[in-house]
């Protein structure tokens, strides 16, 4: 069997047979992968507490037929002992690692983007001590754009007439003009717009500056966006605790 290095967060984890695991993790070279860490579960395994769900990893993998197998394991950043520690911060994150793994759609194919978004996002949350909340808003609109779904929130999602606009709508992909508009738009107050804009691109000056009514209000509608292009949605997102 070949052998490849690779880093990688741990998203998900299942038991297998007595002492086994299947560990799902998001990559930096190779994407998604779905691999098997043999006697992970038995007291003397030598890397067991390495291959937790939040767990930023450098990994020794051999390829497998249907799975690939964990033979070495090392931690980079052991951001599941602060999350842990949290309830905010752990049900943001569990939202952010259920997220990666379903807009990272087939194993194997390189998804550097996602997987430095996933990362910052957790070093941001757990290091930086950004509130747990915008980090999984900024996070989730930052996911979607890179999967190719960017909302709009200076120009008109349809026609592209510049802003500022009253209405937004998930499924017509951000704000709409008066024209434009279709029914059942929410009708945002133009700061949560700028809240919106702000999660978007990152800039953490004007979220820290943010009111905390437009903070729920873009929480809601980030909610709703995310909700309409996964079609299906999140277990995970109902814990979240929200301000």
């Amino acid at each position: 069997m070949g052998l490849y290095r690779d880093e990688a967060v741990v998203l998900r984890t299942q038991k297998l047979g007595e002492a086994d695991r299947i560990v799902t993790l998001l990559s930096r070279e190779h994407g998604r992968i779905r691999a098997v860490a043999k006697g992970v579960r038995r007291t003397t395994s030598r890397f067991g507490s390495r291959l937790e769900p939040f767990t930023h990893v450098d990994l020794q993998l051999a390829e497998g037929r249907s799975l690939d197998v964990i033979t070495q394991a090392e931690t980079l950043h052991p951001f599941g002992a602060r999350v842990g520690a949290d309830y905010e911060r752990y049900t943001a994150g569990t939202v952010m690692l259920e997220t990666a793994e379903r807009l990272v759609v087939e194993d194997k194919e390189p998804a550097l983007q996602q997987f430095l978004l996933l990362v910052g996002a957790l070093r941001a949350m757990c290091e930086q001590d950004r509130p747990a909340g915008q980090v999984l808003d900024s996070f989730l609109l930052r996911s979607l754009a890179v999967a190719g779904w960017a909302p709009s929130f200076d120009g008109c999602a349809r026609c592209g007439l510049e802003g500022p606009h009253r209405a937004f709508n998930p499924a017509q992909g951000g704000m709409l003009c008066a024209t434009c508009r279709v029914p059942g738009s929410a009708s945002p107050a133009f700061e949560t717009v700028a809240l919106l804009g702000a999660l978007l691109a990152g800039d953490w000056d004007v979220v820290e500056a943010s009111d905390v009514r437009h903070r729920r209000e873009a929480t809601g509608l980030v909610a709703a966006y995310l909700s309409w292009h996964l079609e299906r949605g999140l277990k995970s997102i109902a814990l979240v605790e929200r301000v």
